[in-house]
C-alpha cells in the first residue's frame, strides 16, 4: 500500500563479487529487507499495514466485513439493547466483484511463440521470398506447366496471395515454423500441468479485490518447472513506482513453514538448529499476522521465513594471455583481478564486463539466522541480452501511484458502507411500522337505538363495519343535543413509515448507482434491470463500455499470462539443455504431436518472442458478425470468405481479412463485369459476323443461285443452241437435202424443161420445119391456107391423169 517511511540500509552493490557470495552480505541484505517491511514506525509496520488492509479489502470482497462499525453508528452511548436488526452485511460489492472476475477469466486466449534468432528469421525470410518468386513468376510458371508440363512453382499456387498486403495476412496465419508450435505445444504443457487456469483466476481476483497480483515460477530437478500462486499480503518487495515492477532489485514473500517442511528444504539443519529456530521464530511471531491467518492460535511449531531475490551485479574478468605459438589462451579470473598498466601492456591484457545476477536467500523473520544464500542456479537471461536476469515473480498493479495501489473493491467499500446502514435503517422503520387500526367512540354507540329491540354494543358496530363498511351513529343525543360522538367508528391511518421507506429505498437505490458509476460496472454488464424498451444494440454498447472500464484488469492478467510464458520459455530451454529430466520432457511434450519431437530436441538454441493472442469476446464477435452480415448483404463477399474469416480467432487479422476478402470481391465482380463485357462484346461482335456471314452466305447463295441459274440458263441456251444448231443441222441438212432435191428437181425441172424445151423447140423446128416445108410445099403448090391448130390435143379430158407424176 502506501510506501513506508521506515529507512532501511542495504550493503553496497560495488562490493567484490566475492564478497557478494558471503553468508555476511546475504545477512545484510536480509536485514535490511525486514528492517524496511517489518520495523515498527508509528505503532506499525509496512508488512502489518498491507496484510490488513488487504484483509479488508478481502472481507469486503466476500461480503464479510466487520459490523462493529456499523453498530457504532446506530447505538446510543454503546446501547443496542433496543435494537433488534439482523447485522449480517449486504453482499453488494461480492456481485460485482464476481462478475468481473467471471468475465475476465473466461475469456480466452493462445500463446504464440516467435522465432526471432537469426536463424529462426532467416527461414520466415526465406520462405516470405520464395513466396514472392512465385507471386512475380505465376504467369510464367503456369504458360510453363501448360505448355510443358513442368512446375516451376516452389509453393501451392492455389494458395498464393495476390498482394504485399495479402502476404503479411497469409504469415500470420498460414505461416508457423515448427519450432514454434514445439515452443507453443511446450508451454501449454507446463501450463496445464501446474493448472495454471485456477493461478490466473486467483491473481485476476486480486487484482480485483487488492490492485496488485503476483505469480512466481521456479525449477528443481525432482518437480521441474513449477508455476504457483502468490499471495500479494504476503509479497514484499523494493520501493517501486512502476505498475510493473519492472525496476525492482529485490523481491520475495513471508510464508509460515511448519518445522517437518523446513527439515525437508534445509535437510542440514540439525535438531539443535531446528530447536533454536523453534524457539527465536516463535518469539518473535508478531512479525506476521496471526489475527488474520489463524484467528489467535499460535502454533509454536510454525517458522515464519523470508524468501527473497536480490538483484545485483558481478564482473567477468579474464586474463589474455599470449602462448608460445602466438595464439590467445584466455584465463577466468576473480573481479579483483587488477594488474599494474605495464604488465597488461607488456605480458598479458584483461577482458571484463558487467552482467546482472540473482541471489536467492532465505531468512527466518526476528533472527539472524540465514537458512540460504546463494547465486541462482538457473536465471532466466533473455537471449537478446544475455548482461540482463528476471526475476522469479511476475508482479502487476495496474493502478499503483507514488506506491500506493488502488483497487476495484477499495473505490467502493464507502458506499457499500452507506448501502448496509441504510439496510439497517430500513430494519428500523419496518420493525416499528403498526397495521392501520379504528377508533370506536362508545359513548357514541350507546346513543344509538337500532329501533329493534336489540343493542348496539361495540362487537356489533364493529361486526357491521368490518363486513359492510357501514356505521350507524346518531347527531343528536337522546336530549337533543349535538352528538359529538355521531360516527361511533373511525379508521386510523398510520402511513408516515411508507414514507420513510420510500425515501431509504430511494438512498439504498443511490449509493447502488453510485457504485456502478464508479466501477462502470453498468446493468447492462450484470442484466440485473434490463431495459424492456432499450434496443439489444444499445444493451450491447453499454456492456460494451462496461468492459472497457475494467479492461485494465483484463490486460494485468494477460501481462501476468504473457511473462510467465516468457518465463517459462526461457526455462525450457534450461531443461533442455541441461536437466536430467530431459528425456522425459520431451516424451511429455511429444506425446501430443510426435511429428514435432525432432524440433523440441533443439528448441534450447532458438530465441523466442511470446506474446497474448486474445479471443474475441460475445460484443467483439458480434461486432465482426454484423459486419460480415452487411458484406454479404451488400454482396461484398461470398460464403465462402464468411466462413474463413469466422475461423480467425484474432479480432484484428479478421477485420484486415474482411477488408482483403471485400478488396478481392471487388477486383473479382470486376474482372467478371469486364469479362463479361467484353464476352458481350464479343458475343455481339460474333452475332454481327454470323449475321454478316450470313448474309454473305445468303448472298454468296443468291449469287451462286444467280450462277447457276445463268449457268442453267447458259446450259439451256447451249443446250437449246445445240439443239437449235443440231435443228439448224438438220434443217440446214434438211434444207440442204430439199434444195439438194429442189436443185435436182430444179435440174430436173430445167433438164426437163430444158428438154421440153429443145423438144419443144426441136418440136417447133420440127413443126417449122413442118410448116416451112409446108409453106414451101404451099408455095410451091401454091395451094391454100393451111390451118397449123392440133385438133383435140391441147385439152384435159379423156384419160388424160396424174399417175404418170405418181412415186415409182
Amino acid at each position: 500500500m502506501a510506501e513506508s517511511v521506515v529507512k532501511s540500509f542495504f550493503p553496497s552493490q560495488i562490493a567484490s563479487d566475492q564478497e557478494k557470495m558471503s553468508f555476511e552480505y546475504g545477512l545484510k541484505v536480509g536485514r535490511a529487507i525486514q528492517d524496511e517491511w517489518f520495523k515498527a514506525s508509528s505503532g506499525t509496520t509496512r508488512f502489518r499495514n498491507n496484510q490488513s488492509a488487504f484483509h479488508r479489502l478481502r472481507l469486503y470482497a466476500r461480503g464479510e466485513q466487520s459490523i462493529q462499525k456499523y453498530k457504532d453508528e446506530l447505538s446510543i452511548n454503546g446501547d443496542l439493547s433496543y435494537l433488534n436488526l439482523d447485522w449480517k452485511p449486504v453482499p453488494i460489492i461480492p456481485k460485482f466483484v464476481d462478475i468481473v472476475v467471471n468475465g475476465i477469466s473466461d475469456r480466452a486466449f493462445d500463446i504464440k511463440a516467435y522465432s526471432q534468432d537469426p536463424y529462426g528469421v532467416s527461414k520466415r525470410t526465406a520462405f516470405m521470398e520464395s513466396i514472392i518468386r512465385d507471386m512475380q513468376t505465376k504467369e510464367l510458371n503456369n504458360f510453363a506447366k501448360e505448355q510443358f508440363g513442368v512446375n516451376l512453382f516452389e509453393n501451392d499456387p492455389e494458395k498464393l496471395p495476390d498482394s504485399i498486403e495479402e502476404l503479411d495476412i497469409y504469415m500470420q496465419l498460414s505461416y508457423k515454423q515448427g519450432v514454434e508450435i514445439a515452443e507453443e505445444i511446450a508451454i501449454n504443457t507446463i501450463f496445464d500441468g501446474n493448472r495454471y487456469d485456477l493461478t490466473k483466476r486467483r491473481c485476476i481476483y486480486d487484482i480485483t479485490t487488492l490492485g496488485i497480483g503476483a505469480a512466481k515460477n521456479t525449477f528443481n530437478k525432482s518437480e521441474g518447472i513449477k508455476v504457483e500462486y502468490v499471495d500479494p499480503a504476503n509479497l514484499i518487495y523494493s520501493y517501486t513506482e512502476s505498475p510493473y515492477f519492472d525496476d525492482i532489485y529485490y523481491v520475495g514473500e513471508i510464508k509460515a513453514v511448519p518445522i517437518n517442511e523446513l527439515k525437508l528444504q534445509f535437510p542440514e539443519l540439525t535438531t539443535a538448529d531446528l530447536e533454536d529456530i523453534t524457539k527465536q521464530g516463535f518469539q518473535n511471531n508478531s512479525f506476521f499476522d496471526r489475527t488474520i491467518s489463524n484467528y489467535d492460535n499460535s502454533d509454536s511449531n510454525t517458522i515464519q521465513l523470508l524468501y527473497f531475490n536480490y538483484k545485483t551485479y558481478m564482473n567477468e574478468v579474464y586474463k589474455v594471455k599470449e602462448t608460445a605459438t602466438g595464439a590467445s589462451k584466455i584465463i577466468a579470473r576473480d573481479d579483483q583481478f587488477d594488474p599494474p598498466i605495464e604488465e597488461l601492456e607488456a605480458k598479458y591484457g584483461k577482458m571484463s564486463r558487467s552482467l546482472e545476477v540473482l541471489y536467492e536467500g532465505v531468512l527466518v523473520l526476528g533472527t539472524d539466522r540465514l537458512l540460504k544464500w546463494e547465486m541462482a542456479k538457473n536465471m532466466m537471461r533473455p537471449k537478446s541480452d544475455h548482461t540482463k536476469v528476471k526475476m522469479n515473480y511476475s508482479i502487476v498493479a495496474p493502478r499503483m501511484y507514488k506506491g500506493r495501489i488502488e483497487s476495484l473493491v477499495g473505490r467502493i467499500t464507502g458506499f457499500a458502507d452507506m448501502i448496509q446502514l441504510t439496510h439497517l435503517k430500513l430494519q428500523q422503520v419496518l420493525s416499528r411500522m403498526v397495521p392501520d387500526g379504528v377508533y370506536l367512540d362508545a359513548d357514541g354507540l350507546s346513543e344509538v337505538d337500532l329501533g329493534n329491540g336489540t343493542s348496539y354494543n361495540p362487537q356489533e358496530a364493529l361486526n357491521m363495519y368490518f363486513q359492510t363498511g357501514s356505521v350507524v351513529g346518531r347527531s343528536f343525543t337522546q336530549e337533543g343535543d349535538m352528538n359529538p360522538g355521531k360516527i361511533p367508528i373511525q379508521e386510523i391511518n398510520t402511513n408516515n413509515a411508507g414514507g420513510k421507506l420510500q425515501s431509504l429505498i430511494s438512498t439504498y437505490n443511490y449509493y447502488l448507482s453510485m457504485i456502478r458509476d464508479v466501477t462502470g460496472l453498468n446493468e447492462a454488464r450484470d442484466g440485473s434491470t434490463p431495459d424492456s424498451n432499450a434496443l439489444v444494440g444499445v444493451q450491447k454498447m453499454a456492456a460494451a463500455n462496461s468492459n472497457t472500464a475494467t479492461r485494465h484488469i483484463l490486460q494485468s492478467g494477460l501481462f501476468i499470462t504473457a511473462e510467465m510464458a516468457e518465463m517459462l520459455s526461457l526455462r525450457i530451454s534450461d531443461v533442455l539443455e541441461y536437466a536430467p529430466s530431459k528425456d522425459a520432457f520431451i516424451q511429455k511434450i511429444g506425446g501430443h504431436n510426435v511429428a514435432i519431437l525432432s524440433e523440441i530436441q533443439d528448441l534450447h538454441l532458438y530465441d523466442f518472442g511470446i506474446f497474448i493472442d486474445l479471443v474475441p469476446d460475445d460484443e467483439e464477435r458480434q461486432m465482426l458478425e454484423n459486419n460480415i452480415q452487411v458484406s454479404l448483404a451488400q454482396k461484398n463477399i461470398d460464403i465462402e470468405d464468411a466462413i474463413e474469416i469466422r475461423e480467425v480467432r484474432n479480432l484484428k487479422l479478421a477485420n484486415q481479412v474482411l477488408k482483403i476478402k471485400r478488396k478481392q470481391k471487388f477486383e473479382r465482380d470486376q474482372a467478371a463485369q469486364q469479362s463479361n463485357i467484353q464476352a458481350q462484346a464479343e458475343a455481339n461482335m460474333q452475332t454481327q459476323q454470323q449475321a454478316a456471314q450470313l448474309q454473305i452466305q445468303k448472298e454468296q447463295q443468291l449469287i451462286a443461285q444467280k450462277i447457276q441459274l445463268e449457268q442453267t440458263k447458259a446450259e439451256l441456251e447451249m443446250a437449246r443452241m445445240d439443239k437449235e444448231i443440231e435443228a439448224k443441222k438438220e434443217l440446214m441438212q434438211l434444207e440442204f437435202d430439199l434444195n439438194m432435191q429442189l436443185k435436182g428437181v430444179e435440174a430436173e425441172v430445167y433438164k426437163s424443161k430444158e428438154g421440153f424445151k429443145e423438144d419443144r423447140k426441136d418440136d417447133r423446128t420440127k413443126i417449122q420445119a413442118t410448116q416451112q416445108s409446108q409453106l414451101i410445099d404451099q408455095r410451091r403448090n401454091m395451094t391454100g391456107p393451111k390451118d397449123f391448130e392440133s385438133s383435140g390435143n391441147d385439152i384435159m379430158g379423156g384419160g388424160f391423169g396424174l399417175n404418170s407424176f405418181e412415186p415409182k
